[in-house]
C-alpha cells in the first residue's frame, strides 16, 4: 500500500514537472535577484576595496546565485509537500525537479552564449586600433556618438560599443571631466542606437525569428530619430559647457592641446573582417533554426574560434596601444553569472503572469516592457510582452511566425512598436539593462575615469532619459 502511495507521489511530481513553474513559484523566490542588485549598487560605495577585486564579485554572485539554482532543481510544490507528509508520512523528500533543471540548463547555455559573444567582440575589437586626430572637442565627440548610434543598428550595440569606446576615450585623454561622455555613450551606442534592424539588439532579433520582417524595424526610425537626435543635442550643449570650463581653469589653450595632429589610420583591418564574421554568425544561427542546444553550441564554438583567430592574427602592440586587459570581461562574466541565475524565478513568474498585468494600451506596453527590461533580460521580456499583445489582438502564439500576423493591423503594429522601443530604449536605464553597459563602464574605469555608482547612474538616466521617453509616449503611443 505504501509502495502504491509512493508511486502516486512520483506520478504527481512528474506531472508537476510539465506545469509552468512560473505559476507555482512564490513571489519571494525573486528576492535573491533584488538582493544581488542591491549588492551591485551598494558594495562599491560601502566596501570599495572589497568590491574592486573580481574574486569578491564572484563570491557575491555565487552567494545569491547558487542557492537559487539548488532551490529550483529540488523545489517541490506546497501541494505535493502536503501530500508527502499527510499521506506518506515521509516528510518532504529531496527530489530532482526536472522542470527546474531544464530551465537551469537552458539559462546556463544562454549565459555562456552571452559571455562568449561579449568575449569574442571584446577580444576582436581590442585588436582594432583607430588612429588619427580625433580631438576630444564637443563637435568631434558628438559626431563620434552619432556614428556609433548608426553603427549599433547594423553591427549590434555590443559590437559598436566595443569598437568605438577605446578610440573615444583616447580622443579625450587630455580632458579632465569625461564621465558624462561615457554615460551618453552607453545611452546612445550601447542601447538606443540599436533599434533600426534585428541585428541591433537581441529582442529585435527574436522578433525577426518569430515573423517580424527584417525591414519592419526601419519603421521605428521616427522614434529612433527623436531620442537619438535629442540626446545628441543635449550632449553637445553639456560637453561644450564642460569643455569651456576646463579651458578656463587650466593654463594654455585646451583647443590646441586636443587638436594635436595625427594622420588617420585603421590598424588591424583583418579584425574588422572577423567582427563582420561575428555578425554573420549570429544572423545565420538564428535564420537556420538550429534548435535549442545546437544553436548555443554552434554560436559559442564560432565565437571561440573567431576570438582565437583574432588573437593569433593580431600584433601584440595593437592591444597594448588599446590598453587591452582581461579585467573588464572577467568582471562582466562573474557579475552576470549571478544576474542570470537569480533572475530565473523573476522571469518565470513574469512569463506566467504577464497577462495578469492588465496591459491594454500601447503606452502601457512601452513602459511595462521598458521598466522590466531595465533590470531583467530584455529578450525574454520582449517575448512575454509581445505574446501578451498578440493575445490582446486575438493572435495565437501557437501559430508559426505569430508576430507577422500581429503587425498586419495598425493597432497590432503599434503594440509591437511600443514593446520594441521599450525593450531597446530602456535598457539604458541601469548598468545591467544591457550587456554592453557594464562592459563600457568597466573599460572606462580601467582608464581611471570615475563612473557614477549604480544608483548614481540611475539619477543620470532618470533625469535625462525619462523626459524623452515621456515625449515618445505622447507622440507615438498614447
Amino acid at each position: 500500500m505504501r509502495h502504491g502511495r509512493v508511486q502516486s507521489f512520483a506520478a504527481q511530481y512528474t506531472c508537476m514537472e510539465g506545469q509552468d513553474l512560473g505559476k507555482l513559484l512564490p513571489l519571494w523566490s525573486a528576492l535573491p535577484f533584488v538582493l544581488l542588485l542591491l549588492s551591485i549598487a551598494i558594495l562599491p560605495l560601502a566596501a570599495p576595496h572589497f568590491w574592486e577585486k573580481n574574486r569578491n564579485k564572484a563570491l557575491v554572485s555565487a552567494l545569491f546565485g547558487l542557492p537559487v539554482a539548488v532551490y529550483l532543481a529540488t523545489w517541490v510544490s506546497p501541494e505535493l509537500a502536503r501530500f508527502a507528509q499527510n499521506c506518506l508520512n515521509i516528510g518532504v523528500p529531496i527530489c530532482v525537479n526536472g522542470a527546474g533543471v531544464e530551465v537551469i540548463v537552458k539559462t546556463a547555455l544562454e549565459y555562456f552564449s552571452f559571455i562568449l559573444l561579449l568575449g569574442a567582440l571584446f577580444t576582436i575589437s581590442g585588436g582594432i586600433v583607430i588612429r588619427g586626430s580625433f580631438a576630444g572637442t564637443p563637435e568631434v565627440n558628438t559626431i563620434f556618438l552619432a556614428i556609433g548610434a548608426v553603427l549599433a543598428s547594423f553591427i549590434g550595440t555590443t559590437g559598436a560599443s566595443m569598437l568605438l569606446i577605446r578610440p573615444l576615450l583616447r580622443a579625450n585623454a587630455v580632458r579632465q571631466r569625461k564621465s558624462h561622455i561615457v554615460i551618453f555613450f552607453i545611452f546612445l551606442v550601447s542601447n538606443i542606437g540599436g533599434l533600426l534592424t534585428p541585428l541591433g539588439d537581441p529582442p529585435l532579433f527574436l522578433g525577426f525569428l518569430n515573423g517580424v520582417p527584417f525591414e519592419w524595424t526601419l519603421s521605428l526610425f521616427p522614434q529612433w530619430l527623436l531620442v537619438v537626435g535629442s540626446l545628441l543635442v543635449v550632449f553637445y550643449i553639456w560637453d561644450s559647457v564642460v569643455f569651456r570650463s576646463e579651458d578656463i581653469k587650466r593654463p594654455g589653450d585646451l583647443d590646441e592641446l586636443v587638436l594635436t595632429h595625427e594622420p588617420f589610420q585603421i590598424v588591424g583591418v583583418r579584425n574588422i573582417l572577423l567582427l563582420g564574421g561575428v555578425v554573420l554568425t549570429i544572423y545565420l544561427c538564428g535564420t537556420f533554426h538550429l534548435g535549442h542546444g545546437l544553436h548555443e553550441l554552434v554560436l559559442g564554438g564560432s565565437m571561440i574560434f573567431l576570438a582565437l583567430l583574432s588573437w593569433r592574427l593580431s600584433d601584440e602592440s595593437w592591444r597594448t596601444e588599446n590598453h587591452f586587459s582581461w579585467g573588464p570581461i572577467i568582471e562582466v562574466a562573474v557579475v552576470f553569472a549571478g544576474v542570470f541565475a537569480t533572475m530565473i524565478p523573476a522571469l518565470l513568474i513574469l512569463n506566467a503572469r504577464g497577462p495578469e498585468l492588465g496591459l491594454k494600451e500601447p503606452w502601457q506596453f512601452f513602459w511595462a516592457t521598458g521598466l522590466l527590461s531595465s533590470f531583467l533580460d530584455n529578450a525574454p521580456t520582449y517575448l512575454t510582452m509581445s505574446a501578451t499583445a498578440a493575445g490582446l489582438m486575438g493572435v495565437s502564439v501557437e501559430v508559426p511566425h505569430y508576430l507577422h500576423h500581429l503587425i498586419e493591423t495598425d493597432a497590432g503594429a503599434t503594440f509591437l512598436a511600443a514593446v520594441s522601443c521599450g525593450a531597446v530604449f530602456m535598457g539604458a536605464n541601469t548598468y545591467i539593462g544591457n550587456g554592453p553597459n557594464f562592459m563600457v563602464k568597466a573599460i572606462a574605469e580601467r582608464e581611471h575615469i570615475p563612473m557614477p555608482s549604480f544608483f548614481g547612474y540611475m539619477i543620470y538616466s532618470g533625469t535625462i532619459l525619462l523626459p524623452l521617453f515621456a515625449a515618445v509616449t505622447w507622440l507615438f503611443f498614447r
